[in-house]
């Protein structure tokens, strides 16, 4: 767990929680973290974005992941999963379509060779998926993956968290 600015991590891919869009968050200055990587990571990382929603002809579904390089981040790659939007009550199809954004990003990542992946907190803040229930799958989800698949390049995963609460969240399913 890494409770620091995900966009000074050196790992071979950090993740970022996008709109279907994938161009980022065009409210200036907003806080968010796919304002916050594609305004580091510089103009290029858009016009990737952008192009590959052209040649796809659609938005990015909810639970998949596209990569592109990182540009102007320390980072190599920008692994680009669209969680899904929590509107009133939690489902299991929320929780199927969170849990499919971490496979999507490690089998991703594995394809392309990456030894390290740093997750954000995906679906969480702006998207109202509960932080709680976003870590415990977060954190099961990887662990499978990593049990099942160990032919995977993917070695280390860091779970980046933002906010004090969510360090402790993480910290305290990951000791159990």
């Amino acid at each position: 767990v890494y409770g620091g600015d995900i966009t000074r991590l050196n790992a071979d891919a950090i993740v970022n929680s996008a709109s279907g869009e994938l161009t980022g968050c065009y409210i200036p200055l907003h806080n968010c973290i796919d304002n916050i990587i594609h305004s580091r990571a510089g103009l290029q990382l858009r016009e990737d974005c952008a192009a590959i929603v052209r040649a796809q002809g659609r938005a990015e579904s909810a639970g998949g992941a596209k990569i592109t390089s990182a540009y102007n981040l320390p980072c190599r790659y920008v692994l680009h999963t669209v969680g899904p939007i929590v509107q009133g009550k939690l489902t299991e199809k929320h929780c199927a379509l969170l849990r499919s954004c971490y496979l999507s990003c490690l089998e991703l990542a594995s394809a392309y060779g990456l030894e390290s992946v740093a997750f954000c907190g995906i679906s969480t803040g702006v998207f109202c998926f509960p932080n709680d229930k976003a870590a415990q799958i977060a954190v099961q989800t990887v662990q499978e993956y990593l049990e099942e698949t160990p032919d995977s390049s993917v070695k280390n995963v860091i779970f980046n968290v933002f906010k004090n609460e969510d360090l402790q969240i993480y910290e305290r399913i990951l000791r159990s």
